[in-house]
């Protein structure tokens, strides 16, 4: 089979629409570095993040012809790996958003610039499901507590409180990490 460098990512997409496999490879192994660590954020098997991500591109290049280019690629198919995450999530019923009501205030942060990705990414592992759904919605991909609300089936208000709950324990581990850090120095 003779393989195709395709350069421009419009012609790349419209070859990968035609059912071109080598331009579909080319997208899987341009886009899937990326894509995993959205899964992984979502999912903490390493496993199950994989197996997120190849059902997320099965549904980007079944639905590939419904892709506009009003938009980045990326964002798009960044969108189908988060709801791919969140269906399986959903189906596993290992989601709890309860709908406490919290008084919100701004708690000042403690500083991350010293804390690595992948220390940070242990931290967000820690947090119960919900929490981490709510949280790596807004905090990372930049959702509103409105958008959270109808995608995940709960009100504004819950969306809210489990943010709020997930900065709280993030906070509580982070010091508890940095406590275990600096005793072991």
């Amino acid at each position: 089979m003779k393989i195709i460098k395709l350069h421009n990512e419009k012609s790349l997409i419209k070859k990968a629409t035609d059912n071109n496999r080598e331009a579909q490879k080319q997208l899987f192994e341009q886009h899937s570095p990326k894509m995993l660590g959205v899964c992984r954020q979502y999912v903490k098997d390493l496993h199950h993040a994989e197996d997120l991500m190849l059902q997320g591109f099965l549904k980007v290049f079944t639905n590939l012809h419904k892709f506009k280019h009003e938009g980045s690629f990326e964002g798009w198919i960044r969108r189908i790996m988060v709801n791919t995450c969140i269906s399986y999530l959903r189906k596993k019923n290992v989601v709890d958003l309860s709908d406490e009501e919290y008084v919100f205030n701004d708690a000042a942060t403690e500083s991350l610039e010293n804390t690595s990705v992948d220390d940070i990414q242990k931290l967000i592992d820690k947090l119960p499901e919900g929490y981490k759904m709510v949280f790596n919605l807004y905090a990372i991909e930049g959702y509103k507590h409105q958008e959270i609300a109808t995608k995940l089936g709960i009100s504004e208000s819950t969306s809210k409180s489990q943010l709020f709950k997930a900065r709280k324990l993030l906070q509580q581990n982070y010091k508890i990490m940095n406590k275990t850090i600096h005793e072991n120095k």
